[in-house]
């Protein structure tokens, strides 16, 4: 069920108040252009709209609703072969409102509504930017980093083969000390074997 409208009711009455707008609407497309007053004309535009959006439809079901408020069928063909059609490229929006000013005798503000003639402009519908692009930037910093990084630690397996080496020659030297060592030890090993030799060739004689 539709939303009431918010204050005063035009008329005395709901059907008061139907006819009112059927015979406004009636005449802003018979005309294309009527002065009244500013609450009647703010009542009209989405009258007016939801009839305009029905003609820019053009079945049958859509002509019999309109006929159901705007009596004079001669009304219903221009809204179906002219106002219609010519709201084909627009997506809302069909009428304007514009305040003239106070009217002689009540003081009532006044207003002109009318049909919007000018052709609507199709433009391209833009997606908003992300917002989380400039958060972005630090993540880049972050790769940026870990890329300059990343040579060093290409480096270190270098410095690390080459200690590795240093370290390989190192022990080669121990490994020659090593030998050295035991060289010394069969020296001296065969330095007593010839002492003990002697010794024995001097007891003999």
């Amino acid at each position: 069920m539709p939303t009431p409208t918010k204050g005063p009711r035009l008329g005395g009455s709901p059907a008061h108040q139907r006819h009112i707008l059927a015979n406004l609407a009636t005449a802003l497309f018979e005309h294309g252009k009527i002065t009244t007053t500013e609450a009647k004309a703010r009542r009209l535009r989405p009258f007016a709209e939801r009839l305009i959006t029905f003609a820019k439809r053009g079945d049958l079901h859509a002509r019999r609703e309109v006929l159901t408020v705007v009596t004079d069928k001669g009304v219903v063909h221009t809204l179906f072969t002219e106002i219609g059609p010519g709201f084909a490229a627009r997506d809302g929006g069909y009428t304007r409102i514009t305040k003239v000013g106070p009217r002689k005798g009540d003081n009532a503000p006044l207003a002109v509504i009318e049909l919007v003639r000018e052709e609507a402009t199709a433009s391209p519908r833009r997606r908003r930017a992300r917002r989380a692009q400039p958060p972005a930037a630090p993540a880049q910093a972050g790769k940026q980093a870990a890329a300059g990084a990343a040579p060093a630690d290409t480096a270190e397996p270098e410095v690390s083969e080459a200690g590795a080496e240093d370290g390989g020659d190192a022990e080669a030297g121990a490994e020659d000390g090593g030998d050295a060592g035991a060289g010394a030890g069969n020296a001296e090993a065969v330095a007593e074997d010839e002492t003990e030799a002697g010794g024995a060739e001097d007891k003999a004689e």
